[in-house]
């Protein structure tokens, strides 16, 4: 047999906007933290970063000049991030200026997702899981 490809986590997710500067704010507002890096600079960003959650992981905004060939609608894989409360959640993405996109959907106890397009066109995904809060309780012991 095949050695396995070992996927180890998220190193970043990325985003794509064509106003980086109005990403950042909308991002910075709704994540409650200012991005860690930028490139160029903070006043022509072409590349922004926020390290995000209980693992930091990395949300990256990249100008969608850069973007490879993508459908002109939203589409593809969603990236889920764990939320304590969804319901919650979802309201406060739309009243910052998220579109809703996937309903609020229960696969199972302890499994619910819903997903939103924010205000550049990315789908953002979130997710109630309860598998998440369990390997964080025992990380964190």
């Amino acid at each position: 047999m095949e050695k396995a490809i070992n996927l180890r986590g998220l190193a970043t997710i990325s985003y794509w906007a064509d106003d980086l500067k109005a990403a950042k704010k909308w991002y910075t507002k709704i994540l409650g933290v200012e991005p860690y890096f930028e490139r160029p600079d903070p006043e022509n960003p072409a590349y922004i970063e926020f390290r995000i959650g209980d693992y930091q992981h990395e949300l990256g905004i990249i100008d969608r000049k850069f973007a490879p060939p993508m459908p002109a609608q939203p589409g593809g894989e969603i990236a889920y991030w764990h939320v304590d409360n969804i319901e919650e959640t979802l309201k406060s993405l739309i009243a910052h200026g998220a579109t809703a996109y996937g309903p609020i959907t229960e696969y199972g106890v302890g499994f619910v997702t819903a997903s939103v397009i924010d205000p550049f066109g990315n789908i953002l995904g979130i997710m109630y899981n309860k598998h998440y809060v369990e390997i964080l309780k025992n990380y964190n012991t």
